[in-house]
């Protein structure tokens, strides 16, 4: 079979255009979910330095009716967007299932006869699955994250430069540290697909035909055969789960060295009354919102 290298473009063109309606619909939802995301965080700012020390009941009220109404807005958008762009992704990936049996069924007998069959029908059933990414959950998290750390991180300008300034060495260095992570964790989930397919296709042939291997004494080498195949799925595994350790533990070391330099610094602008309580803790809310994508 010949293999093509999917841009960018051609992802475009080929899933998201046909669908631009829905597209465009959930990209609204999803910067309507964000926006309504950050009520929270910003109305803390005014409910500690403003509500409470005034002790202003009436004000008090309408921040709770405000930020209930943000809550729920959020919540009915996040439903929204599960219902419209999940289901939409599901309904691509029934059709390119489809798309690509009829496909196979299309090429010679030698192409069978050099592929297992159980390997075909699992590349059928899940490669095609990570269309999802498109026009799914993966748009959302991709586009709705983007939006939150964007938005967050010039609010956290216009609370403190010095905090942002400190807050953003430590990420920078955990997202060029994830980019190379990422980097090499992609091919080997591609392969871990691959041999995942051909260790269960293996398996299919093997029971489907333990007749014929009981028949010529085979059991021992169906043993190896499955034996080596799942060394080979555990030796992915192995290194998946290694640089993910490592990329968590950076994360955890990175991100923990920014909250002591915030409460330092944060705790003395306080003090020195050049930060509020409530901007202060408007910037940590504000601070998990923008690395949240990240991590």
């Amino acid at each position: 079979m010949q293999k093509n290298n999917t841009t960018v473009r051609r992802a475009f063109q080929e899933f998201i255009w046909p669908r631009k309606g829905i597209v465009l619909i959930g990209l609204i939802l999803i910067i309507i979910s964000r926006l309504s995301s950050l009520v929270l965080p910003l109305k803390s700012k005014e409910l500690l330095d403003v509500i409470i020390p005034n002790k202003d009941l009436d004000a008090l009220v309408l921040l709770v009716l405000i930020v209930a109404s943000a809550v729920f807005i959020q919540s009915a958008t996040s439903f929204a967007l599960t219902r419209l762009l999940s289901v939409e992704a599901q309904l691509l990936i029934s059709k390119l299932r489809v798309k690509v049996q009829k496909k196979m069924l299309s090429l010679p007998i030698g192409f069978f006869d050099n592929n297992k069959s159980g390997a075909l029908v699992s590349r059928i059933m899940t490669d095609v699955e990570g269309v999802r990414n498109i026009i799914g959950t993966g748009l959302v998290q991709l586009f709705g994250g983007s939006i939150t750390a964007i938005i967050s991180f010039f609010l956290l300008l216009n609370i403190s430069v010095k905090l942002t300034l400190l807050v953003l060495v430590p990420v920078l260095l955990f997202s060029v540290i994830a980019i190379k992570a990422f980097g090499y964790i992609r091919p080997i989930f591609r392969k871990r697909g691959q041999i995942n397919a051909e260790v269960n296709g293996r398996l299919t042939e093997t029971m489907n035909g333990i007749r014929v291997i009981k028949g010529f004494n085979a059991e021992q080498q169906e043993n190896k055969s499955f034996a080596s195949g799942v060394e080979k799925l555990f030796q992915n595994v192995k290194k998946s789960l290694t640089a993910t350790a490592i990329m968590t533990s950076s994360s955890a070391f990175l991100l923990g060295l920014a909250s002591v330099g915030i409460m330092g610094m944060g705790g003395r602008m306080i003090i020195d009354g050049n930060l509020t309580t409530g901007d202060f803790l408007s910037f940590t809310l504000l601070l998990g919102f923008m690395i949240a994508p990240i991590i």
